[in-house]
């Protein structure tokens, strides 16, 4: 019997089948894994709850809000920035009549505000509460959106609103400048009674005239080159009584003063009987009145000739004029030959050779006699400059489009204050200052070179004619701004400029004081007239 022989192709198939086993398993094998893969996309990543966990995590912990704003996920920003863009909302909806919008963005607000309070001072931690309270004010920022509330509209309602409130300003601004001017035009009811009992006591009182007649070898005095000349042009009998009392306290030498008051024919018999009836430690006060100085009249006095132009009359005393003009800048006061009378001091006192001049409105608290020694280098007057801080150059005085200011007058030079100067009556006629004044006086007739007021032609005629004194003789400004407190204590003349002069209501508070210790209000007439 023949054996078989070895077949070859048995094998071949049995390693066929193992092949595609492998690639069965190994298919398998990958579709479990993908089905794996893609379990586990399906589910939350960790990393940025960690570190979500880790932020609120160190919220709670009492982060600092300054750091914390600083961060990607602050929410003291979001909060911030929601109530900015929540409060202009409530504005748009108040001006829609959607006042229950209002009220509601209104509500939230506060809310997101009590929020960041509390987290500022460390009460409470900004925690998840943070992120509902955020989530709501969402809702009502897309609710207003809702309502057409979007930015462009804002916009343009806020600058309506804006250009609104603007006109309002200038209109109370304006209406504030009016009344505080009338206010500090106006004479106060106790200074009226005061002027109307002097009045009476001067012309029933015998004694008075008596003494005036006794101080009749005082006349020497007021001629004497060797005393302290000052004089005082007013017409407000307390303010002058101020300046008189304060000098000669506070001055080493008072027996050795002058006062050289002039005032008008209405203000002549209170201040004649005032004067009489006190003594201002052994100081001589004489009294005129402006009316005696005949030669001040429309023909030599620009001023005078003016007023009995109509138009200028219209412009002062009827409201006239172009509207544009400043109310302070038509003050009839302005006009008053008691303002101008400080050009003419010279001839108002023809034998004095140096006088210091104090407006009514200054306190002396230091001794000025060395004020009379000073010298003056050959120059008119003695003031103190104010171009420094607050106070103007000329060319804020001056009307600089002008040919003739052009032409004359450096922009930039520095001004000067009236209030408390000391003058050199011989220099002042030799260059006759006086002329000067009405030069330029003339030259504005129609109002073109200056507005108004006695500085600016003083400017003008006292021009190169100024020695400047150290600030400490003349303090600025009690009259209508804050003051340097040292400058106060080491001023000697304390000068309330402005319209809140401190024997006024509206005079500031905190200097009335520095005013009131030279009044005496125990005096009778005071008493009757002050202590309501």
């Amino acid at each position: 019997m023949r054996k078989r022989s070895f077949d070859l192709r048995r094998p071949a198939r049995r390693r066929w089948a193992s092949k595609r086993w492998a690639w069965l398993v190994v298919g398998g094998l990958s579709v479990f894994l993908f089905l794996i893969v893609l379990s586990r996309e399906k589910q939350p990543r960790s990393v940025p709850s960690i570190l979500q966990k880790s932020y609120r995590s160190s919220l709670t912990e009492g982060i600092n809000i300054a750091d914390e704003m600083l961060s990607a996920h602050s929410y003291t920003r979001q909060l911030v920035d929601q109530i900015f863009l929540a409060k202009a909302f409530v504005v748009i909806s108040k001006e829609n009549k959607n006042l229950q919008f209002a009220t509601q963005l209104s509500s939230q607000i506060r809310y997101l505000q009590v929020l960041l309070s509390r987290a500022a001072a460390g009460v409470t931690p900004l925690t998840s509460e943070v992120e509902t309270a955020i989530h709501d004010m969402a809702l009502l920022l897309y609710q207003a959106q809702q309502f057409n509330y979007d930015s462009a509209t804002m916009i343009m309602k806020m600058k309506g609103q804006i250009q609104s409130l603007e006109g309002k300003m200038k209109f109370e601004s304006e209406k504030s400048t009016k009344y505080g001017q009338i206010a500090a035009e106006e004479l106060p009811k106790s200074l009226y009674c005061l002027g109307v009992r002097l009045t009476m006591e001067w012309f029933k009182n015998s004694n008075l005239h008596r003494k005036l007649s006794e101080g009749k070898h005082t006349l020497e005095k007021l001629r004497d080159n060797s005393l302290y000349h000052y004089c005082i042009f007013s017409d407000n009998i307390l303010a002058a009584s101020v300046v008189v009392n304060s000098t000669a306290m506070n001055s080493k030498l008072p027996d050795l003063i002058v006062f050289h008051l002039v005032t008008d024919e209405v203000n002549y018999p209170p201040m004649k009987a005032w004067f009489s009836m006190n003594s201002f430690r052994g100081a001589t006060v004489e009294v005129q009145k402006v009316e005696d100085c005949s030669w001040l009249n429309a023909s030599y006095v620009p001023v005078l000739k003016q007023l009995q132009n109509l138009d200028t009359k219209n412009f002062y005393f009827s409201g006239g004029g172009d509207g544009k003009i400043p109310i302070k800048f038509r003050n009839p006061k302005y006009l008053s030959m008691l303002n101008h009378l400080r050009f003419y001091i010279p001839e108002v006192f023809p034998a004095l050779k140096k006088v210091v001049f104090l407006d009514d409105d200054v306190i002396v608290q230091k001794d000025l006699t060395e004020l009379f020694t000073i010298n003056l280098n050959g120059n008119v007057m003695g003031a103190v400059e104010t171009c420094t801080e607050t106070f103007h150059r000329f060319h804020k005085y001056l009307n600089y489009s002008h040919p003739l200011i052009r032409a004359h007058f450096d922009p930039d030079a520095c001004g000067w204050a009236f209030g408390m100067n000391v003058i050199d009556l011989r220099e002042w006629r030799n260059k006759n200052v006086t002329g000067i004044y009405h030069y330029w006086q003339e030259r504005n007739a129609d109002h073109t070179l200056w507005k108004l007021g006695s500085l600016p032609p003083g400017l003008l005629a006292f021009y190169g004619l100024i020695e400047t004194l150290d600030p400490k003789w003349h303090v600025l400004g009690l009259g209508y701004t804050n003051v340097d407190p040292s400058a106060i204590r080491n001023g000697a003349v304390l000068h309330y400029n402005g319209n809140m002069k401190p024997w006024l209501k509206l005079g500031m508070e905190k200097y009335r004081g520095l005013w009131d210790k030279y009044v005496d209000y125990s005096h009778p007439l005071l008493q009757q007239c002050f202590m309501h």
